[in-house]
């Protein structure tokens, strides 16, 4: 079977997003050492429990999980872009929710301060926006395959945060045929319709596809459900189990091209 097309993820497989997160969480709480008596990385700890619960609170929770936007996502993002109607909810949500879910954090740790908590929830965005890292085989992996085969992207996300995340890498877009933003779809993987959909815009049938993908539940769930073969990039050495088998399993992105190669 020849492979003409293969199909990105975005976040943690082509961008270092777990990193540059990590970083603004870091950077974000040093800061608020220097105001207040607390420990950085507690409080990093706190803020992320705090924005998942606060998050999983709003009626916005069960739309945000189906297009695939974490809450750690909606800590930095405008939602100004998607037709949704559960994106004006969002877009009207997120400022509090910044700042609530560091009020949250720094209360945990015994620190009842709203307005640190405000100052926080907005530096939040910019640490996170000044860190719009690569994995450093990404660009040398996508030059080794543009040209021989179709590149689709096909991210999760709300469109302007997905459309921002690309533009502070502006180099990666150029290399795809097509990208695929699940909040601008309406659905998002492992959804079966938009691996039809990114199908149909390459022409392809699912055996002349190849899935590139970090995660088993949305990447390799639903090109699995399509019959389309793909390959797990497993960064930190999990344990898959029996429920979702990807056809190939990998820890580093360049060691997708002699699969695809062999395909």
């Amino acid at each position: 079977m020849t492979v003409k097309a293969v199909l990105f993820d975005l976040d943690d497989t082509l961008l270092w997003d777990d990193r540059s997160v990590k970083e603004a969480f870091e950077a974000t709480c040093a800061e608020a050492a220097k105001l207040v008596e607390v420990e950085p990385s507690a409080l990093e700890r706190a803020v992320r429990q705090e924005a998942r619960a606060l998050y999983e609170s709003f009626e916005t929770f069960p739309f945000t999980k189906m297009i695939g936007i974490n809450p750690f996502e909606g800590l930095w993002a405008n939602f100004t872009q998607g037709d949704k109607e559960n994106f004006r909810k969002l877009e009207k949500l997120a400022p509090g929710y910044r700042t609530e879910a560091w009020t949250r954090g720094l209360r945990a740790l015994g620190i009842e301060n709203r307005e640190l908590g405000y100052m926080l929830g907005e530096l939040f965005p910019k640490e996170r926006r000044s860190r719009p890292l690569v994995y450093e085989e990404t660009f040398r992996v996508l030059d080794s395959l543009k040209g021989s085969y179709k590149l689709l992207l096909l991210t999760n996300g709300s469109p302007d945060l997905q459309k921002e995340k690309l533009a502070g890498v502006p180099q990666i877009a150029d290399y795809f045929d097509h990208i695929i933003i699940s909040g601008e779809f309406g659905e998002g993987k492992p959804a079966v319709s938009i691996f039809h959909h990114a199908m149909g815009l390459l022409n392809i049938e699912p055996h002349e596809g190849m899935m590139i993908g970090d995660k088993l539940t949305t990447d390799i769930l639903g090109s699995n459900r399509v019959g389309m073969r793909n390959i797990w990039i497993n960064h930190h050495g999990l344990t898959g189990g029996d429920e979702i088998v990807p056809a190939f399993e990998v820890s580093r992105l360049q060691e997708i091209l002699p699969i695809i190669a062999n395909g």
